[in-house]
């Protein structure tokens, strides 16, 4: 199966198009709410038919790829199911990390092989992104014949994939946004605590960045409890009890503090990396907060 049709050729849509066209599949067809995002989403990718319209885009392609957000999916499987397409002889995916593969189900039961394949990765903008899937993780989802085209798929981006049970994949997407959207929210908090000293916001980014880059090579480099610093994984009491009173007038900064500070303690005592004495009084000086 080499020609694919793009439901929702947004961010995440378009990058895929252009991706795979460049791994020897026919972008076929594609649609976007409106006619200008799709004409765009078109030229990026440089092949396919544009369109608004969801079952015209699906006609086209031999795979039909349904990149749209999660509350959509469902409308958009009785809009094909209207339709007079012939499904048994369709891949069908959605792309949502969320959502398993059994709301595609009534495509299944009109012959489609159906699949959850959901790049861990970001997508900010559309462009022609082809690295952006190179050496990335894909959850995958669906049966077993449909899991070997998924595979197939991963395999000529350049990732790489793990297998995932239907009901796992909630748990699986909480982990995903909190690996990636959290680290945004952490950072945006402490570049608001900077402009609280005097920083300009872009200054306060651009100091911060370098001391980010440093902890996520360290993380790569080794693994997660050892890449842990500062006054924690010290034991240092005086230094937390001053971050503390520093936050008094940020409540909301003061609990996220004191949840990710407890946080950081259960890594600490797991790895064994302080004495029994120093987590005793850490885990007391945090129960008083």
């Amino acid at each position: 199966m080499t020609n694919v049709s793009i439901i929702g050729a947004g961010k995440l849509g378009t990058s895929l198009g252009y991706a795979l066209s460049k791994k020897g599949f026919r972008i076929k067809a594609l649609s976007c709410r409106t006619f200008s995002s799709v004409k765009e989403s078109r030229k990026i990718i440089g092949e396919g038919k544009a369109f608004t319209g969801n079952v015209q885009t699906a006609r086209y392609g031999e795979m039909v790829v349904l990149s749209v957000p999660d509350d959509e999916i469902e409308n958009i499987v009785d809009e094909l199911l209207s339709s007079d397409i012939e499904w048994s002889k369709k891949f069908v995916f959605h792309c949502s990390g969320l959502l398993s593969s059994e709301i595609l189900k009534p495509l299944k039961v009109k012959g489609a092989l159906t699949a959850s394949i959901h790049p861990i990765q970001s997508f900010a903008k559309k462009k022609p992104a082809l690295k952006a899937f190179k050496g990335i993780y894909f959850g995958l989802e669906g049966s077993r014949q449909a899991l070997a085209l998924s595979q197939k798929i991963v395999r000529k981006l350049g990732g790489h994939y793990c297998i995932l049970k239907a009901k796992d994949k909630p748990l699986y997407h909480t982990a995903c946004s909190i690996a990636s959207n959290f680290f945004v929210i952490l950072l945006d908090m402490a570049v608001s605590l900077f402009e609280q000293i005097g920083f300009e916001k872009e200054l306060a980014l651009q100091t911060l960045l370098p001391l980010v880059q440093g902890t996520l090579h360290n993380v790569k480099k080794f693994n997660i409890p050892s890449s842990l610093t500062g006054p924690v994984i010290r034991g240092d009491y005086k230094s937390i009890t001053k971050h503390f009173k520093a936050l008094e007038d940020f409540p909301p900064y003061y609990e996220a503090y004191l949840k990710l500070t407890a946080q950081a303690l259960e890594i600490i005592k797991k790895e064994k990396k302080l004495s029994p004495e120093k987590i005793k009084a850490l885990k007391i000086l945090l129960e008083e907060k």
